[in-house]
C-alpha cells in the first residue's frame, strides 16, 4: 500500500513550494497518499479559529509523518508560533538539520566543503514560551530545562549518529554562566554518552566559543548538539556555509516514528505568489521523509525514490539550472519541472 502522509502547505510561499516538492515526489514514484490539512495563517483565513486546528492534530497524530510548509510567526505580537506549538503537540522532541556542501554551489567554505549535522532539542529551554509581565517595563521570560528532555535528546542523537556514520557529538552550552539549566543539560549528555563512547568521540564548547570555532573551520565539526534556541540559531549560521537556507532542510522526530519534514526558511509573504520562492529546501525535507518511510515501514523503493530525486537536483545544481536567489534564473515551477526532467 502507497504511503499516507500528512500535507500541510503553510502560508506565504508554502503552497508553491510544497505543490513544486509533491510534483517531484510523485514523479519520482514515490506514489503518497496525500491529506491535506491546513496551519497557521491559511487555517485562519479559511475560518478556523486556531493557527493550529484539531483537525489537522489528529490527523498528524493518525498517520504519523508529514510534509510541511513554511508557516508565518508574527513578531513581537500576535499568535504563538505554529512550529513550537506543533512540536509540543505532538513531542516531536528531535530536530534534525543536515548542512552540507553541494556541487553547483560555490561559497566561500566549498574548499575543503562543510558536512555536519545540527541536532537540536525541541519542546523546552527559552522556547517554552512563559513570560511573564513583572511590571511596567520589566518582563521575564523562563528558560526550562528538564533531566528527562536533555537525556531524551542526548540518548537520540548518539543513536542517530551511530547508525548514520557520524563520528563525533560537539554539545554547545553556556554552563559557565547558566551552572543548573544548562549544567543539568550536559551532565546528561556526559551521562548518556558513556554508553556510545566506544562507538564515537565527544567534545563540550560554550556556545559563544563554539560559534567562533565554528565559523573559523566548519570542516572539523561533524555533529551539533544543542539546546532549543542554540540550536536554531546555529543550524541558521550553518546554512550560511553551504548558500542559505534554501538548500537546508529540516525533520522534527518523536516517539513512535512520528515525524514532520519541513523546510528551515520562513513564509517569505513578500514574494508569495510571484512563482520567486526556491523549493529546494522542501524537496529535500521529502527526500528525508522517504528514507524516514524506508527505515521505518521497511520498504526498500521509498529510499530509491529519495536517491533518485537527491540526483536529479544535484545534476540541477551542477548545470546551473538554479532559483535567483542561488544565482539562477528559474522560478519555483520551473526548478521543479527541471529537477523532474532530470529524474
Amino acid at each position: 500500500m502507497n504511503p499516507t502522509a500528512v500535507l500541510i502547505p503553510g502560508d506565504g510561499i508554502g503552497p508553491e513550494v510544497s505543490d513544486a516538492a509533491c510534483r517531484v515526489l510523485e514523479a519520482a514514484g514515490a506514489g503518497v497518499n496525500w491529506e491535506r490539512r491546513l496551519a497557521g495563517v491559511a487555517a485562519i483565513e479559511a475560518g478556523h479559529e486556531e493557527v493550529l486546528p484539531t483537525e489537522t492534530v489528529k490527523a498528524l497524530q493518525e498517520h504519523g509523518v508529514a510534509l510541511k510548509g513554511p508557516c508565518t510567526t508574527p513578531i513581537g505580537e500576535g499568535f504563538t508560533s505554529v512550529n513550537v506549538a506543533l512540536r509540543k503537540r505532538l513531542d516531536l522532541y528531535g530536530a534534525v538539520r543536515p548542512v552540507r556542501s553541494m556541487a553547483g554551489m560555490t561559497t566561500r567554505f566549498s574548499d575543503p566543503g562543510v558536512d555536519l549535522i545540527v541536532i537540536r532539542e525541541n519542546t523546552e529551554g527559552l522556547y517554552s514560551g512563559i513570560e511573564n509581565v513583572i511590571t511596567d517595563g520589566v518582563v521575564t521570560s523562563l528558560k526550562v530545562v528538564t533531566e528527562k528532555a536533555s537525556r531524551r535528546i542526548a540518548r537520540f542523537a548518539y543513536h542517530y549518529a551511530a547508525t548514520r556514520g557520524r563520528r563525533k557529538i560537539t554539545v554547545l552550552h553556556k554552563a559557565n554562566i547558566m551552572k543548573k539549566g544548562d549544567g543539568l543539560f550536559i551532565r546528561c549528555a556526559r551521562e548518556e554518552f558513556e554508553q556510545w563512547k566506544d562507538q564515537l568521540e565527544y567534545e563540550e564548547l560554550i556556545i559563544d566559543a563554539g560559534c567562533m570555532r565554528i565559523v573559523q573551520n566548519p570542516e572539523r565539526f561533524d555533529m551539533l548538539l544543542c539546546e532549543n534556541l542554540y540550536g536554531d540559531v546555529i543550524s541558521d549560521l550553518c546554512a550560511g556555509f553551504v548558500g542559505g537556507l534554501g538548500l537546508t532542510p529540516g525533520a522534527n522526530f518523536g516517539a513512535n516514528d512520528a515525524a514532520v519534514f519541513e523546510a528551515v526558511h520562513g513564509s517569505a509573504p513578500d514574494i508569495a505568489g510571484q512563482n520567486l520562492a526556491n523549493p529546494l529546501a522542501l524537496i529535500m525535507s521529502g527526500v528525508m521523509m522517504m528514507r524516514h518511510l524506508a527505515d521505518t515501514r521497511g520498504v526498500a523503493e521509498y529510499g530509491n525514490v529519495a536517491d533518485r530525486v537527491r540526483d536529479a537536483y544535484n545534476a540541477c545544481l551542477v548545470a546551473g539550472e538554479k532559483t535567483r536567489d542561488l544565482g539562477g534564473t528559474l522560478g519555483t515551477a520551473e526548478f521543479a519541472d527541471a529537477v523532474i526532467a532530470r529524474l
